[in-house]
């Protein structure tokens, strides 16, 4: 505790990131609402045209693995294609995912992008079913 008058710093926690989560009945349809979730940081989905497909295709062991790669993998694809993205189709089978997402370039004018997505992040990392059978898929990007 500090005396009256007395000067002195501190550090405070800021939440500077974001966190993005799928909810789905199906693992996969999770993991293709926590990508529309991350694309949701940059800019409005609805904004997005889906005129071109990227593949995509990863494994991992686990499925909290497995959804970080898968969001890396679309970060990457944002930021090398310079891309924005606004619908996907993954399938998941023994820690296999292929997927196709599809978006179009971006358009700083028309999409107003936010932020830029560096990647996404073992904080906060869990995909689980919940009691009612729901899949969550979830993380933390680092914007």
């Amino acid at each position: 505790m500090a005396s009256p008058g007395e000067k002195r710093w501190e550090h405070f926690p800021h939440m500077a990131d974001i966190g993005v989560r799928g909810i789905a009945p199906t693992l996969a349809e999770a993991f293709e609402q926590a990508a529309l979730a991350m694309c949701a940081v940059v800019t409005d989905p609805s904004l997005v045209r889906p005129e071109t497909a990227v593949d995509i295709e990863r494994h991992a062991s686990d499925a909290d693995l497995l959804l970080v790669d898968w969001l890396n993998a679309l970060a990457t694809e944002m930021s090398a294609r310079r891309m924005i993205f606004s619908h996907f189709h993954v399938e998941i089978a023994d820690g296999h995912l292929r997927a196709t997402a599809w978006g179009e370039r971006a358009n700083p004018a028309r999409h107003q992008p936010a932020v830029e997505i560096k990647g996404a992040t073992l904080t906060e990392l869990h995909v689980f079913q919940d009691a009612h059978g729901q899949w969550i898929a979830q993380c933390v990007v680092d914007v």
